[in-house]
């Protein structure tokens, strides 16, 4: 890409210099041999490569919003999560399902409600900031299973990293296409002139003419970077679609869809053309098919997932309820008894990878973790899912999520919130609590994931006052918990994370007294008495195993300052994506010293890792029995 870009840099300055000087000899140059003095070439060379990296660095700056910015200038509207239209609510279903079980935060999910066509696209500059979107023909004429298989395909370039490539892009590749508008400008402004001054006019005129041609020179290369980067980036995520949902007749035949559809896959959009690489399906019409393609051919895509795809036979078997209406998709909840899921013990489950096959987890996605999700998901009382859904509701439940078991306690906190001032708060929270009382740790993180997109569309007030809410009632029994302060630190960082975070880079190496406190942090929350009963030397073990991984001094045993675990975490966020991978194998040889993981480590790792940005996936395939009502 770089070289690409490059290489259309200097066809625009030639080809520049080319229209500048002929325009020089046309309009300025005097005498029986005029020339064009070099200097008019490196100023018209200059202003060339000025405008191209202004251009580019200004909308690199406004994309700095992320994925929500690049679904607003396609058109699309943010689908809110209390939804009432059935299409909307089976797309968020499959979000959510999809979500829970990579371990990446809940996307905003967006809808294209003017594109007719079948068509997705998901961007964002990580997987905390991302966004899923589909047109409106996607949601009216894919079964479930289809429109489950696209959405596994946009979350493979969310886990693959492809959306922070992918939005560079487009900041990127604005600066070589730039020219062609100020062409358009230029001959408008001639137009306007000619009849206060034609000799002004006349080379001015050819000027924009020259310059909108060239603007196709760098289209020419725009498109050629695009195709030339994207098409490998469709291929993974098919293939990454079909591991996720073990459904290759699913992808295949979402695909023959978008051969099927009489709308196609166009979009119709003013941003089309530019972030045409973004798309699921081919979103622009080209003249040279093939060469500028940002798609491979559908018929390619559907042999490499499924090489024994029959069209024919297959469409003859899909489901007749493509267009799902409202009375439809209320029988289908109404015909699923929920079980509702209960308060576990906390035993320890037999852990058989290694540190770095764990730590490999990241990023991971398999169909034992999508079933997984969808068992926790219906565990979830259906009131309880409800109430996330719009912001009262959501910081309620969060809150009550944290509440004491015990009854004494339980009401010190509640008092806590009215005595903060937090009256109606405390209320709300109190109704709540018989919705979370017998949720076990298994399902808190995704609890808060389900709540957080209706939180961050709250008001700034509401934010303060559900953290405010959170420490009130952690503070209440005057002990903090690892988890219930981890709970609230990554709260707190989502409601107001930065849409692009910062570069990260530092090193272990760098940071060893910040990874020295995570490592202690996380050893003395797992940590039980060994086979002889002791839990000093079970400690030390844990802190061994995973300072030896981490290659830094052993931490010393003793109490953690919150003030001091908010820095380490601060700090780590900024490691290189690699040392991120030493971080966490090491967490994890901490604390399966023992050769088992319990449920609240199991939690408090994928809580820590999302609070580092590195998605960990559920560490169970699926549900202790216990965890379910019969």
């Amino acid at each position: 890409m770089v070289v690409l870009f490059l290489l259309s840099v200097v066809a625009i300055v030639l080809a520049v210099n080319l229209v500048v000087g002929s325009v020089y000899l046309l309009g300025f140059a005097e005498g029986p041999q005029p020339v064009v003095p070099m200097h008019v070439y490196a100023i018209a060379a200059a202003v060339t490569v000025a405008i191209i990296a202004v251009v580019s660095i200004v909308n690199i700056i406004a994309l700095a919003d992320g994925g929500a910015h690049v679904a607003r200038l396609l058109g699309a509207r943010a689908v809110a999560p209390a939804s009432s239209d059935a299409l909307e609510r089976r797309f968020l279903n499959i979000v959510e399902e999809m979500a829970i079980a990579s371990g990446v935060r809940l996307p905003q999910a967006y809808v294209m409600d003017q594109e007719r066509g079948i068509n997705a696209f998901a961007a964002g500059w990580s997987t905390s900031g991302s966004v899923i979107a589909v047109t409106r023909g996607t949601l009216e004429r894919l079964t479930r299973d289809e429109l489950q298989a696209v959405i596994g395909h946009e979350f493979s370039h969310i886990l693959n990293g492809d959306m922070g490539l992918n939005i560079r892009m487009v900041g990127v590749l604005a600066g070589i296409v730039a020219i062609g508008s100020i062409g358009g400008f230029l001959v408008r402004l001639a137009g306007q002139s000619a009849s206060d001054d034609i000799r002004f006019a006349a080379p001015v005129f050819l000027l924009g003419v020259a310059l909108f041609i060239i603007g196709y020179v760098g289209l020419f290369f725009a498109r050629l970077i695009k195709a030339a980067v994207s098409r490998q980036r469709e291929f993974l995520a098919d293939a990454s679609s079909v591991q996720f949902t073990r459904n290759a007749d699913s992808m295949a035949g979402a695909l023959d869809q978008l051969r099927a559809s009489g709308a196609g896959t166009l979009i119709q959009g003013r941003y089309a053309e530019e972030m045409s690489h973004l798309f699921f399906g081919q979103g622009i019409k080209l003249h040279f098919a093939g060469l500028f393609d940002t798609h491979p051919p559908v018929e390619e895509r559907i042999r490499r997932v499924q090489p024994r795809f029959q069209p024919s036979s297959y469409r003859k078997q899909r489901s007749t309820a493509v267009e799902m209406t409202a009375a439809r998709a209320a029988e289908a909840a109404a015909a699923e008894p929920p079980p509702t899921g209960r308060r576990a013990a906390d035993i320890g489950t037999a852990w058989g990878l290694s540190a770095t096959q764990s730590a490999q987890l990241v990023g991971a996605f398999t169909s034992e973790k999508l079933g997984y999700a969808g068992q926790l998901l219906k565990a979830i009382p259906p009131a309880l899912r409800e109430s996330v859904r719009e912001p009262n509701g959501a910081s309620a439940v969060l809150i009550a999520l944290l509440l004491a078991a015990k009854e004494e306690v339980m009401r010190e906190q509640l008092q806590a919130l009215k005595l903060g001032g937090l009256g109606a708060l405390a209320e709300r929270v109190e109704r709540a609590a018989p919705l979370t009382r017998e949720l076990g740790f298994a399902f808190h993180l995704a609890v808060v994931d389900l709540a957080l997109p209706a939180l961050k569309a709250a008001p700034e007030e509401a934010k303060k006052a559900l953290i405010a809410g959170l420490e009130a009632v952690i503070n209440a029994d005057r002990r903090v918990s690892v988890h219930e302060f981890v709970v609230l630190t990554f709260v707190r960082e989502q409601l107001w994370a930065r849409p692009k975070p910062a570069r990260a880079s530092r090193r272990i190496a760098e940071l060893k007294a910040e990874a020295g406190t995570l490592l202690g942090l996380v050893a003395h929350a797992g940590t039980r008495p060994d086979a002889s009963g002791s839990r000093a030397e079970a400690l030390q073990a844990a802190l061994r195993a995973g300072a030896a991984v981490m290659e830094i001094e052993i931490p010393a045993a003793g109490e953690f300052a919150p003030a001091a675990i908010g820095a380490a975490f601060e700090a780590l966020k900024n490691l290189a994506p690699m040392q991120k991978a030493v971080l966490v194998k090491g967490l994890f040889a901490a604390v399966s010293a023992d050769g088992t993981i319990r449920v609240v480590e199991a939690e408090l790792m994928r809580l820590t890792a999302a609070l580092l940005d590195c998605p960990l996936p559920p560490l169970f395939d699926e549900l202790d029995p216990a965890a379910l009502a019969a």
